[in-house]
């Protein structure tokens, strides 16, 4: 009995007592579902649990297809299909199934679920927070709701297979490599996109990090923890980043040794995933050098501007005339006394010198022969170049605006961006709403409107010249007027819908 005293560490039995419990709790909103009651039609209890992890794999499974349209409806759509005759629900009795799951692992409420425990570490009852689902985006029209895993969504997906989401990435390469070497090239695909989704994760948990680091470091114990935290993930980025390197020279190795064997359709199939493994992966790997990068900034300017903050909160702590001056004055104290009391507050020496690492710096080359540079054949002056930017601007104005007539026809003499927006994805011009020039267009159009078409002909130079030239069939006079709406035409752009008519200009000019 008192050998079995000794060998037990009770510190060690409850450290990190805390994140254990956190980590646990994140299995709570499946057994929530586990102990529901609900039946189907066939008075059968409805296996929530498993139909709770399933939605987790299908928000899993569109995250990696990079699918973000995904909500009620297309969950419910989904576990209908999985289901088989399983259990006897219409598709509304899957709707509201798949309401039940999202309303579990993300309270309507707003409020993230939590958990209260007794924390045998500290003596103290604490809670911890935790979001399975969040919100992606909205579909203001159809008011439906769209949803994504969180950070602890994919922790717990990951918790499933049996490994630490710290080294998620570390494992996900060293799989790869054994999927190349196999050539299962499908496979190893999919697992570069898991690798891009664990980039992201990352990327997330950095950014976080800098903000804990700016917000929470209040003393030196803090700041040696955040320091540690830091220099684990930098040096696991520092790892990883020469795993990639590897991975990549591989992956060049094995496209040149199957892009020499093509004999068939099967080689020449191999051939182009091969091509496509190696764009894919340079692509993870650029957001990860990226990353390492941040993480290296975060080491240095962040925790030292922490470290600074941390300083400044002793010297405001710090009573200036109680410490020094009222300690100088009602006792006066011999010189040297006096110098070493106040010696810390002074500034430090300066002193200015020459390094001899300026040698290597950009040297000015004159021109000793005082001769006049002549231009190059191929160069342009600025105003050259502000001529042709301009002449390709006029080129582009003029064909945005036949794209316009085509989508205004002969019917009409008026028309809305929304409208345009849509005739150009049908069209195959949506790759024009990539392009900040098609929303200049009509910026400058709605500053200058109402435009008179036809007084401006004569001046080649003008941005709308070409374009007015097609226009001034339709009308003498062009509007451009707001109207109710913003549209989100791609991820970068949005725009207030705007109508534009053209009429008839009856009024002396």
């Amino acid at each position: 009995m008192e050998e079995w005293k000794v060998g037990i560490s009770i510190k060690n039995v409850t450290e990190n007592y805390g994140e254990r419990i956190e980590r646990l709790a994140l299995f709570d909103p499946l057994y929530k579902l586990q102990n529901k009651n609900s039946k189907d039609d066939s008075g059968n209890i409805i296996d929530y649990f498993s139909l709770g992890l399933l939605s987790l794999l299908f928000f899993f499974e569109n995250m990696l297809i990079r699918n973000k349209k995904t909500g009620v409806k297309e969950l419910a759509s989904f576990l209908q299909e999985l289901d088989e005759g399983e259990i006897n629900l219409t598709y509304e009795g899957f709707e509201k199934a798949a309401r039940i799951i999202i309303d579990t692992f993300r309270p309507p409420t707003g409020k993230r679920n939590f958990k209260v425990f007794y924390n045998w570490e500290t003596r103290k009852e604490e809670s911890v927070q935790y979001s399975i689902l969040k919100a992606e985006r909205a579909d203001l029209e159809t008011n439906t709701q769209y949803y994504t895993l969180d950070e602890q969504g994919l922790e717990l997906i990951f918790a499933t297979k049996e490994y630490f989401n710290e080294f998620q990435l570390s494992i996900n390469q060293l799989v790869l490599r054994k999927q190349l070497e196999k050539g299962e090239f499908v496979g190893a695909l999919r697992q570069i996109d898991e690798m891009s989704l664990d980039v992201k994760n990352l990327q997330d948990r950095i950014v976080r990090i800098k903000h804990e680091v700016n917000r929470n470091i209040v003393s030196a114990e803090t700041y040696e923890r955040y320091k540690s935290i830091i220099e684990d993930i930098n040096m696991r980025l520092h790892r990883e980043d020469e795993e990639f390197d590897e991975l990549q020279s591989f992956v060049k190795e094995t496209k040149e040794k199957v892009g020499n064997e093509i004999n068939n359709d099967k080689d020449r199939k191999a051939y182009e995933l091969i091509i496509q493994i190696d764009r894919e992966l340079e692509q993870v790997h650029y957001d990860h050098r990226l990353l390492f990068k941040e993480s290296i900034v975060l080491k240095t300017s962040a925790l030292q501007a922490a470290q600074e903050a941390l300083y400044y909160v002793g010297i405001d702590s710090f009573n200036f005339d109680q410490e020094i001056t009222s300690r100088l004055f009602s006792s006066p104290l011999p010189l040297n006394a006096a110098r070493t009391l106040i010696e810390p507050f002074l500034y430090l020496e300066k002193h200015e010198s020459w390094s001899p690492l300026t040698v290597f710096d950009k040297q000015r080359i004159e021109n000793r022969g005082k001769q006049e540079k002549t231009q190059d054949f191929l160069s342009l002056s600025e105003e050259e170049e502000m001529k042709l930017d301009m002449k390709i601007q006029r080129e582009n104005f003029k064909f945005i605006a036949e794209i316009l007539l085509q989508a205004i026809g002969d019917d009409q003499d008026g028309i809305t961006i929304s409208e345009v927006v849509e005739y150009m994805k049908e069209k195959g011009y949506e790759n024009i709403l990539n392009y900040r020039i098609f929303y200049d267009f009509w910026i400058i159009l709605h500053q200058k409107s109402p435009v008179v078409i036809g007084a401006q002909e004569k001046n080649e130079e003008l941005l709308f010249g070409e374009a007015f030239s097609l226009l001034k069939n339709k009308g003498k006079l062009l509007y451009i007027e707001e109207t109710e709406g913003i549209l989100k035409v791609t991820e970068r752009f949005t725009i207030k819908n705007m109508n534009l008519r053209l009429e008839d200009n009856h009024a002396s000019i």
